[in-house]
């Protein structure tokens, strides 16, 4: 019914016959259709910027870090001032055994860092790191390499260079691998450019960060054998947050910290901030669906209303159309192909207006997932032809049941 030219060129006719009533009802179904793919399109675009702060971390990853004792505990007053130390890292190796990555994290802050003549201005940090970080924090090499076991093992004075750094004291496109870098007055050999970026700040970001090996640190910063933060990751299907209460018990019983001290050790769960984000969105997605498909139909209520309208308007020709041999069939394959086609057109164009506003929104923002995927367009179309051919069944079967000798005596 919908190729044949000849109601085609009748379903037109019939639809541009009431110019302003045929747009406006179109015009409900195409703004139902558009809201709905602006807003799934734009809760996946936001839901990805979000992601992309933690872009480079582990998912499943935590930290701790020593904080001023709340209660006072065996002969230790409170308020005591307490650091992790490389016993630590044991400690949880064999008690935790949940954990997959366990590795320390030395920081100083706004070091003195100079190449050749020229110093570096900007803000800036020393950390101390062992090769397991990479796994806990993933870096991009721009050249050369990252921090290799046997850089910790024999003390090595090298040094792996954040973006930002590399981009104030080098030209660009230069490998600085082999030169040498003064941080605070000792000497480090450049064996990496990490451009790696994240907007979580751990120990200091990674752009404006110089990274040496662990062991080196503690030697070059006389920390002995302390560090500042101890960073973990947990292993397949381990959910940190079951883990917070062992984890801390075992660090206070080791510093003699009380059991039941809330604020002496630090826990970040960056998982369950991965974990609040998708749930964030997930809300955001479900209010976006009942939002858009509540629009819709209202839009489709319109088109059956209208449609109803229209038959009434047109008693005397369907039943003209009943009294020369047209079967009810036919009366109701009419009456839905308008429908269908109403729906379908303003459909069409509202998904259409829809990803090009999305698609500006992208450019804009410059970051990519504002858009929807083709497998949602195709099945918001098949929902609109759906819905068209629902909208347009009470008015079909009110056109079918009208008989020609009612419908000539309304004339």
């Amino acid at each position: 019914m919908f190729f044949d030219r000849e109601s085609l060129y009748e379903i037109f006719t019939t639809l541009t016959r009431n110019k302003t009533r045929s747009f406006l009802t179109a015009f409900g179904v195409m703004w139902g259709i558009l809201m709905l793919v602006v807003l799934l399109g734009g809760a996946g675009g936001l839901r990805q910027m979000m992601l992309q702060q933690f872009d480079g971390f582990a998912t499943n990853s935590g930290v701790i870090a020593a904080q001023r004792t709340s209660e006072p505990f065996k002969g230790f007053r409170k308020g005591r001032y307490w650091q992790l130390r490389n016993a630590d890292l044991d400690v949880l190796r064999s008690g935790v055994p949940e954990l997959d990555i366990i590795t320390p994290s030395l920081t100083r802050w706004s070091p003195t860092i100079i190449f050749a003549d020229q110093r570096y201005q900007g803000s800036s940090s020393v950390q101390g790191l062992c090769p397991d970080n990479a796994r806990f924090e993933v870096p991009q090499m721009l050249f050369g390499r990252y921090i290799n076991q046997i850089d910790v093992d024999q003390r090595r004075k090298v040094c792996v260079i954040g973006k930002q750094i590399y981009e104030s004291l080098f030209p660009a496109g230069t490998d600085p691998c082999g030169r040498h870098l003064q941080v605070d007055g000792i000497y480090y050999q450049i064996v990496g450019v990490n451009v790696a970026e994240s907007n979580i700040n751990i120990g200091g970001e990674l752009k404006q960060a110089v990274v040496i090996p662990f062991s080196t640190m503690q030697q070059a910063y006389n920390a002995a054998d302390r560090f500042d933060i101890l960073r973990f990751t947990g292993r397949e299907g381990v959910r940190l947050s079951d883990l917070e209460e062992k984890i801390t018990g075992l660090i206070k019983r080791a510093h003699t910290i009380a059991p039941d001290d809330k604020q002496a050790v630090m826990f970040l769960d960056i998982g369950a901030i991965f974990s609040i984000v998708d749930n964030l969105f997930l809300g955001i997605k479900a209010l976006t669906i009942l939002v858009g498909a509540g629009t819709l139909l209202a839009g489709i209520i319109g088109v059956s209303n209208i449609m109803n309208i229209t038959v009434r308007e047109r008693t005397t020709e369907i039943g003209i159309r009943r009294a020369i041999g047209a079967r009810p069939r036919q009366i109701m394959s009419q009456i839905l192909s308008e429908s269908v086609i109403l729906t379908a057109l303003a459909g069409m164009i509202g998904i259409t207006l829809g990803v090009a506003i999305l698609q500006a929104i992208q450019n804009l923002t410059g970051s990519a997932g504002f858009q929807i995927s083709f497998g949602l367009a195709l099945g918001t179309a098949a929902t609109i032809v759906v819905l068209g051919t629902i909208a347009g069944l009470a008015p079909a079967y009110r056109a079918m049941a009208i008989r020609p000798i009612e419908a000539l005596a309304e004339e």
